[in-house]
């Protein structure tokens, strides 16, 4: 069975997110656990911890519940006060991840603000192995391939291979997670099967599919190589159905947690794009599923038409 869905609120308590996600129909899931536009969390309450853990299990997420750090944190910053507030982010996120039973904590790699690729590794490399060896549990740090804007780290399959391989020795508290837009935006063609096979054996080559715990399966607004992280709804992007569908091909690929990242808006949904990739990996999916879907479209019309053609 495929494990796909979507990043879900957190709003009106944590535990909130996997009841959505259990509506949406989603058999995998990412939360923010904070707000994930400032510096600051309020503690996690035993109540509220022990809600988010029970619901997990009962509604068969266990393995396949993603987090992911705030976007203010800059891990490769050559200025030591953000620095400083970003590894305390981290160390506080994989505490955090660990106290909810979240298995995966995917961050994004920053920027070198100028200062060049070398010193931005030497601080993302020293701030992974802090927030690995600060915090003595079972999360692991995925990190997340960039989409080639300037100064940011890890756009190319080269550089994330080499820092890999310099977080590697900390075994399996550290992975990648493989962002479908973001390789299309630095410059890896994933609009055809041709272009597919190109890109993926080139990462398998440089990184290894073997080190990947988490897919972000996103569509892209701007053509290959542009360098722009703006997110489109599966299929209707310029990766396009016929590049998702040689995605999904890859048993690599479709064996881990699909997390989409995709616009909600009046063109589609999120049960929608769900939808969208069970169609485009050509598997059906679980008939309770669908009967979620349903439901859930009664108070949302905009994938209505989407889920009356898995029932038709």
């Amino acid at each position: 069975m495929l494990r796909v869905g979507v990043h879900t609120s957190i709003s009106g308590g944590i535990d909130k997110s996997v009841d959505r996600a259990y509506e949406l129909g989603c058999t995998a899931f990412q939360i923010f656990t904070r707000n994930p536009r400032g510096w600051r969390s309020t503690q996690l309450k035993p109540e509220e911890v022990a809600l988010y853990r029970a619901k997990v299990e009962r509604y068969g997420f266990l393995g396949y519940n993603v987090a992911h750090m705030p976007y203010l944190p800059n891990l490769s910053s050559p200025d030591e006060g953000i620095y400083s507030r970003s590894l305390d982010v981290l160390i506080d996120e994989v505490k955090r991840c660990g106290e909810l039973g979240i298995p995966y904590l995917v961050i994004h790699l920053g920027s070198h603000m100028g200062k060049g690729f070398e010193k931005g590794l030497e601080k993302l490399v020293a701030a992974v192995e802090t927030g690995v060896t600060r915090v003595r549990n079972r999360v692991m740090i995925l990190l997340e391939n960039m989409a080639g804007q300037r100064n940011n780290m890890g756009s190319l399959f080269e550089d994330l291979g080499r820092l890999y391989e310099r977080v590697s020795h900390l075994g399996d508290r550290v992975g990648i997670c493989f962002d479908t837009a973001h390789a299309f935006s630095a410059g890896y063609d994933l609009s055809t099967p041709e272009g597919v096979d190109k890109a993926f054996e080139e990462f398998d080559s440089l990184v290894g599919w073997g080190n990947v715990y988490v897919i972000h399966l996103n569509d892209s607004k701007h053509p290959v190589g542009s360098g722009r992280d703006h997110h489109e709804h599966i299929g209707l992007g310029y990766i396009g159905e016929e590049g998702f569908r040689a995605i999904l091909s890859k048993p690599y690929i479709r064996s881990k947690p699909l997390i989409l990242e995709t616009p909600v808006d009046e063109v589609r949904g999120d049960v929608g794009n769900i939808a969208t990739v069970w169609r485009l990996a050509g598997e059906n999916p679980p008939k309770e599923i669908i009967e979620r879907w349903v439901k859930y479209t009664e108070k949302d019309e905009v994938d209505r038409k989407i889920v009356e053609e898995w029932i038709s």
